[in-house]
């Protein structure tokens, strides 16, 4: 406190959101995320989000494919979760659904309050141009942004 001023933070994160598609950055930035929320005790919320894809429509059971696949990844990062969680106290939930990422991880944030979100950076030549994830989070301004390498 100073000058009669009441201050409104706090000593760190109590809510990270991490966002974990298990792609190779997105499970860096997962780890980094954990270590996060154990040192400071937060709660850590996992987002895995499924994005809907036009050519999954296209094809003739891509839908169903691709949504088989987005589950086993899901169920291998909850397990991976609980493991971890049996090592090493820590707070977390698992969110998981299908749509745009950066939509999903934004609402996710919002609603749980987040003090910081965690976002592996993106690999894909193509977001140079349109924008990643994680560009588009740090543009929205509403939270502090990590993106791991």
């Amino acid at each position: 406190m100073t000058d009669g001023m009441f201050e409104y933070g706090v000593d760190g994160p109590k809510v990270i959101v991490a966002g974990v598609d298990g792609s190779e950055t997105s499970l860096r930035a997962g780890a980094y995320a954990w270590g996060l929320a154990r040192r400071s005790g937060a709660t850590l919320v996992a987002v895995h989000v499924a994005p809907v894809s036009a050519l999954s429509t296209l094809t003739p059971g891509g839908a169903a494919v691709m949504r088989e696949t987005a589950d086993q990844v899901a169920a291998d990062l909850r397990r991976e979760l609980e493991a971890a969680a049996e090592r090493v106290d820590v707070r977390y939930e698992f969110v998981t659904e299908q749509g745009d990422p950066y939509t999903v991880l934004a609402r996710v944030a919002d609603e749980s309050r987040a003090d910081a979100v965690i976002v592996g950076a993106s690999a894909q030549a193509g977001h140079r141009l349109i924008g990643s994830v994680a560009v588009r989070l740090v543009r929205a301004g509403r939270w502090p942004v990590t993106v791991v390498p």
